[in-house]
């Protein structure tokens, strides 16, 4: 079989003031990157949200980057996104949330 959802994505932070996720975020790997963003936020501080490796997402991963935005506001910090893919950046624009990750 081929890999599993938890190998298909990775959350990471290059840096102090950067989280950065990095392959498929979708359906399947959405709540595992959900769960470690969120720790990741907990732990930190970081400011920016670097999405330059991420090369597949869906309606579930537009979902996962909102809600660390959201994450983000509710502990009195801003989460500027980085990098949007461009699939991602669509949903965006056609769910009417791309203001919502550009605001960021």
């Amino acid at each position: 079989m081929g890999a599993s959802a938890a190998e298909n994505v990775r959350c990471f932070s290059p840096d102090a003031d950067t989280l950065a996720l990095s392959g498929e975020l979708t359906f399947a790997t959405a709540a595992q990157a959900l769960r470690e963003g969120a720790h990741a936020l907990a732990a930190g501080a970081p400011s920016r949200l670097d999405l330059k490796g991420v090369t597949r997402v869906d309606g579930a991963g537009l979902a996962c980057i909102l809600a660390l935005v959201a994450e983000a506001s509710r502990n009195g910090r801003r989460l500027h996104v980085l990098n949007l893919p461009d699939g991602l950046r669509a949903l965006a624009r056609v769910s009417d949330t791309e203001m919502l990750l550009s605001a960021a």
